[in-house]
């Protein structure tokens, strides 16, 4: 998800009372839940190679351990800094190392749960395991999750300013109703791809060997599918509200092209290439004015540019 997601996530779990624990405690929720995205630095190499980086170690159960601990001992230290000279704020309340590490490790692990919801992927037990998953649940920016946790961290520091008892109420109701609104869309996904499946068969005799539910920025109740077998690949559309036509095929069936390409060659001598093959999911083939182009079926929408395609064509 993006970092304001994860910044509000941080937030709300500050506001229905972890905050109170201890002395930096909304500090420690709002940096944990985005610490795990120090590996974003691998997107100044340049290229395509931090697509075969990000969301792998620094997103894995070693990292889970030690990012905690690491921010504890930061968080402490800033407090020690501020006391000697000085600046320590008044209001602030005492340090309780044991509720701090125990923040940092709720607002860190808070991190992957939710970078899983969506179709990019994440490796959770790097470096154990190099294993892509795959949530397909939200889109990495979900605007209702937006409007949701920030009227209600609003409303709850609003509410607490003015001495109000049930100041925490509001961060509460908004964490029941992202948890809902999540199994819900994970509902609508899996529903999705097997109404896809079926029509895929259906309509050439052979079940698709994947079939992924994209979703979509605001129309959360829709997916953008995208399925591929046997060498072909396609697309269609789900709406939830689409009655007995809930699902729909596009007529833009073709080859990925996957088998034509000499793929081993290409990774041993392309950096960008290897990095790209490790993290495509849907990889397909595309030749646009005489270049072939390695790109993956789940973004291929408009406005992302070059940043998920790779220039494969040979060296003449």
């Amino acid at each position: 998800m993006d970092n304001l997601t994860h910044s509000l996530a941080g937030a709300v779990l500050g506001q229905i009372g972890l905050k109170r624990k201890t002395g930096l405690g909304m500090a420690t929720l709002i940096i944990a839940a985005n610490i795990p995205d120090i590996d974003a630095f691998a997107t100044l190499v340049g290229g395509h190679q931090h697509l075969g980086f990000r969301r792998g170690i620094t997103h894995g159960p070693i990292a889970m351990l030690l990012l905690p601990i690491l921010l504890t001992g930061i968080m402490i230290a800033f407090d020690n800094w501020q006391s000697r000279r000085g600046k320590r704020p008044e209001s602030r309340l005492p340090l309780h190392k044991g509720w701090l590490l125990a923040l940092a490790y709720i607002g860190t692990l808070s991190h992957p749960a939710l970078d899983f919801l969506n179709s990019y992927g994440i490796r959770l037990l790097e470096p154990f395991s190099s294993q892509w998953v795959y949530g397909d649940t939200l889109f990495i920016i979900d605007v209702w999750i937006w409007a949701t946790l920030g009227i209600a961290l609003w409303l709850s520091i609003r509410r607490e300013r003015r001495g109000a008892a049930n100041w925490r109420t509001p961060a509460i109701s908004a964490c029941a109703i992202v948890l809902v609104y999540i199994a819900a869309n994970g509902l609508i996904s899996n529903r999705a791809e097997k109404m896809t499946a079926e029509l895929v068969t259906e309509a050439r005799g052979e079940h698709p060997e994947l079939v992924v539910a994209n979703t979509l920025p605001i129309a959360f109740w829709a997916r953008d599918m995208r399925w591929r077998g046997q060498g072909e690949m396609g697309s269609g559309n789900f709406s939830l509200f689409g009655g007995d036509d809930r699902v729909s095929l596009n007529g833009d069936t073709r080859p990925d092209g996957m088998a034509e390409i000499d793929w081993e060659s290409i990774a041993s001598e392309d950096a960008d290439a290897r990095a790209f093959l490790f993290w495509a999911r849907m990889p397909f083939v595309e030749e646009v004015d005489g270049r072939i182009w390695l790109r993956d079926q789940r973004f291929t929408f408009d406005g992302i540019g070059d940043r998920f395609r790779v220039d494969v064509t040979p060296e003449e």
